[in-house]
């Protein structure tokens, strides 16, 4: 049987839904701003930073990402002034441009700034990766960490080092590359070294391969459904995992460390109850090491070599300081040595300016651990403060002429807390001293053997997530003629 409705039941209905159309949005609305008044609810005798906290949920994410950050960063301190509040990636932020005030979050009061990133990025680096944590855990892992990026333990590589370029090199000639995605496979190739030493287990081209599907899953949109870029990743990192876990499992049986960051953990023991690290926390710091040097390092080289060709005279001194370099090399029938990287002063300089310049890290996350007077504002506990290194860098104070690409501003140092390209304080990168070796390796052997044409004719900036010259920076690489060079 039909059931049927009468035609005044039926436009009661009808007046019901157009009602219940117009209402759900104002109810979601009226949600939406009663939970930013719970989340931004502050006592009244305190002030919070000047600022916009922008669209609800939405903020000023949107913004951050579509205008240059340089922009982004400097209308608002014009704006606000060197501390200010904003809402971005669903989160209420403070963003501090100041060295005194970036000093205080990260070194001096840093206790009360937690290291925080997304829950999808621990999940797929690793809840037990020292950079998510504060504490004695934190302390140990560092000073193991550390330990394997010191000079004394890194001159060691240089050959190994200096290997893979020579095989990497010689790809590129003739051809036209993609610098970004190169300088990835340079900067993943040393990782693997650091993180696994020189010995070659039957599982890094697993570790390779599953690695590589997990950063592919790194930046998007944290939807674990079958399907999704983030799912696959996510089945990645179990495998990765698994793969791991074995590989802990075979040299803890050996008794064999084999070097690098894994044959540091897999010895370390706690002074006081002689515990050993857990499968889990090696594996979780091993992944974290390699994602901290990986793409980081790879942006920089891209900008160097940008840097470079946009620089000619400059490309041809540095060319003429490694060629003395190289003639003692080629005289003495050696490679390439420690203290050969440490007599490249010029080519230094170009690293450090490449650094300040890109400033591949903008920021840094970090969490008020409770509430917070700071600079005579109110930090609630719980907000994200941002120390902007980008902004620091770029001031004209510290900086003059931030715009110009000019390696002799690092003749003499810079003034305190102005320059952090590897972060400060107890949070800082330990393998810079390894990134900044393995730059100058590869800039030795390719300013003297080859030369390089960008493609294209693209310019501007993209971001994914670090700032990168726009399609990666297509080059057309070729032999150099020596003889331009007199």
């Amino acid at each position: 049987m039909q059931l049927s409705l009468s035609t005044p039941f039926a436009f009661a209905t009808l007046r019901y839904s157009q009602v219940a159309i117009v209402m759900v949005p104002v109810l979601f609305c009226c949600f939406s701003l009663l939970l930013l008044f719970l989340q931004w609810h502050h006592p009244k005798d305190k002030r919070l930073p000047p600022g916009s906290m922008g669209w609800p949920y939405i903020g000023e994410t949107l913004k951050l990402y579509t205008e240059d950050p340089n922009s982004f960063f400097s209308d608002r301190q014009k704006r606000f002034g060197d501390i200010f509040k904003t809402h971005i990636l669903g989160c209420p932020c403070v963003m501090i441009s100041s060295p005194e005030a970036a000093r205080i979050v990260l070194v001096t009061r840093a206790h009360l700034f937690k290291p925080t990133y997304p829950t999808s990025k621990e999940k797929m680096i690793g809840p037990e990766a020292l950079f998510f944590h504060q504490g004695p855990y934190h302390s140990r892992l560092k000073k193991l960490v550390q330990a394997s990026f010191l000079p004394s333990a890194i001159r060691g590589s240089v050959s190994k080092i200096e290997q893979i370029v020579l095989r990497l090199l010689p790809t590129w000639k003739s051809n036209t590359i993609n610098t970004l995605q190169e300088m990835k496979k340079y900067a993943f190739d040393v990782a693997m070294i650091s993180a696994f030493g020189a010995k070659q287990d039957l599982e890094m081209d697993g570790i390779k391969h599953l690695y590589r599907c997990l950063e592919k899953g790194y930046n998007s949109m944290p939807l674990d459904l079958p399907g999704t870029p983030f799912h696959k990743a996510m089945k990645a990192r179990k495998l990765l995992n698994e793969t791991l876990r074995k590989l802990i499992q075979k040299r803890r049986e050996s008794g064999r460390r084999e070097g690098g960051l894994l044959g540091v953990l897999l010895g370390a023991k706690d002074q006081e109850k002689l515990n050993q690290l857990s499968d889990s926390q090696i594996a979780d710091n091993i992944i974290g090491v390699i994602f901290a040097a990986h793409d980081t390092t790879a942006s920089v080289l891209t900008w160097i070599l940008k840097y470079l060709h946009d620089n000619q005279d400059l490309l041809e001194a540095v060319t003429r300081e490694q060629e003395l370099i190289r003639s003692k090399i080629v005289e003495a029938n050696r490679g390439l040595t420690w203290e050969d990287t440490r007599s490249m002063p010029l080519t230094s300089r170009v690293i450090q300016e490449t650094l300040r310049t890109a400033s591949i890290l903008s920021f840094t996350f970090r969490e008020a651990v409770q509430d917070v007077e700071f600079e005579g504002y109110f930090i609630p506990k719980g907000w994200k403060v941002l120390p902007l290194f980008r902004s620091i860098h770029h001031c004209a104070d510290f900086f003059p002429q931030p715009e110009k690409f000019d390696p002799s501003r690092f003749e003499v140092p810079p003034r305190p807390n102005t320059y952090m390209p590897f972060g400060n304080g107890v949070h800082s990168c330990p393998g810079s001293e390894l990134a900044k070796l393995e730059m100058l390796i590869l800039l030795h052997h390719l300013t003297t053997t080859y030369r390089w044409q960008t493609v294209g004719g693209e310019d501007g900036i993209q971001y994914g997530p670090f700032p990168v010259p726009k399609l990666g920076l297509p080059i057309r690489v070729n032999r150099r003629n020596k003889a331009a060079i007199s």
